[in-house]
């Protein structure tokens, strides 16, 4: 039987609580092709103690998980390392595991978090848990085949908790979050991670009342992209390089003017200026027939760098349906891929050599590794290949 390709799409964000500068929320990731475990604590009350908490949690479970350990010594060392609060009778840090396999099995371990929201189709999948007990704790452990375009949403309570005492009297209970997600038809994790914060960071009024932190999870066939930018230092590579950049599957990008005219003239196409799109600030588009989108070069990826780590150190949900180039370039590497194939040339543009250029401009090579590194934080597979080779 025929394995169907498959990414697992994966984004975490956590709004602090207010006042707080550290999260009392941890969530750790280990990612491979084989298999992906997320783990995400929840220690008690906030500030500094709960963070050490959630760390010591996550640590502890992530790192024995992916070393082999069972649920069973996991979750024994995990329940006799943290002690209850003697004036709460709670444990002092609550967890729930993701863990899915090559083949899309997947467990899901909860010890006292809001039960996971596992979607299907947009609808919410009721499964059957198993009660496990470990020192007299109770931890659920539910087990199923995932399907692309299965969705799972692990939540800290500031999510649940959303709105008490400014605009709900009980909080944003777990039925009306599922019924909120179910009614989220977005094209990719991170995007429907933002969403579900930006609800929970208004219900509170702006200033959350707990840590809160959402894992999402989605199944996706894989998407990708490959972006051409640098021609080789050899233009006898051109026609090869061309060839080999077309056949590829995927949406087409090619960035600088450089290469786009390589591009134009080895498939005979021509080059149409877009000026649809006026900014003074962000150099216009093009257009080629059969690429997706032709830009300037390093301009507009030095200002795609710059958004990149601005959207990676934030959980506000970037605007992107703009028409310049620098947002349809963010779009299709948010939004529009799961891998993404940077082709990128050593061949010296003589403009930048110009005194008068900014220093920053003429380092191309660094611009992209940038792009590339902010890129696989978002968890995107990320190659880089060199067009003189």
């Amino acid at each position: 039987m025929k394995t169907i390709p498959h990414y697992v799409d994966l984004s975490f964000h956590s709004l602090n609580k207010y006042g707080e500068e550290l999260c009392g929320d941890k969530v750790e990731v280990v990612k491979s092709e084989d298999r992906t475990i997320v783990v995400l604590a929840d220690g008690l009350g906030s500030g500094v103690k709960a963070n050490i908490l959630a760390t010591l949690t996550s640590k502890i479970m992530i790192t024995m998980l992916d070393k082999g350990a069972s649920l069973i010594e996991t979750i024994d060392t995990i329940t006799n390392t943290l002690p209850v609060c003697q004036v709460r009778q709670i444990a002092y840090s609550t967890f729930t595991v993701l863990d899915i396999d090559k083949e899309l099995n997947c467990k899901i371990i909860e010890f006292d978090n809001p039960p996971a929201f596992i979607l299907r189709k947009h609808k919410l999948l009721q499964l059957e848990k198993e009660r496990l007990l470990s020192s007299n704790k109770q931890v659920m452990v539910t087990e199923f085949k995932l399907s692309v375009g299965d969705e799972i949403i692990v939540v800290s309570d500031g999510v649940i908790h959303a709105g008490v005492g400014k605009f709900l009297n009980h909080g944003w209970e777990w039925g009306h979050v599922a019924e909120y997600l179910e009614n989220q038809e977005l094209s990719s994790a991170d995007k429907l991670n933002r969403r579900l914060l930006e609800a929970c960071h208004k219900l509170y009024d702006d200033k959350p009342g707990d840590d809160t932190t959402a894992v999402v999870v989605k199944v996706r066939l894989p998407q990708q992209i490959q972006l051409l930018t640098g021609p080789p230092t050899d233009p006898s590579f051109d026609q090869s390089l061309i060839e080999g950049f077309m056949k590829k599957h995927g949406k087409k990008i090619v960035c600088g003017g450089t290469a786009a005219n390589i591009v134009s003239r080895e498939l005979k196409r021509n080059i149409e200026s877009d000026l649809t799109y006026i900014d003074p600030k962000i150099p216009p588009t093009a257009k080629i027939r059969g690429i997706d989108l032709v830009t300037e070069g390093v301009l507009t990826l030095k200002m795609v760098h710059d958004e990149l780590k601005i959207i990676n150190n934030s959980c506000i949900e970037p605007v992107l349906d703009k028409d310049d180039g620098v947002s349809k370039l963010l779009k299709l590497l948010i939004e529009d891929s799961t891998h993404v194939n940077f082709y990128l040339g050593h061949a010296i543009n003589p403009a930048h050599q110009n005194p008068n250029f900014p220093v920053e401009l003429s380092i191309k090579v660094k611009i992209v590794e940038g792009i590339i590194d902010e890129l696989r934080e978002m968890g995107k597979i990320v190659n880089l290949y060199d067009t003189d080779r």
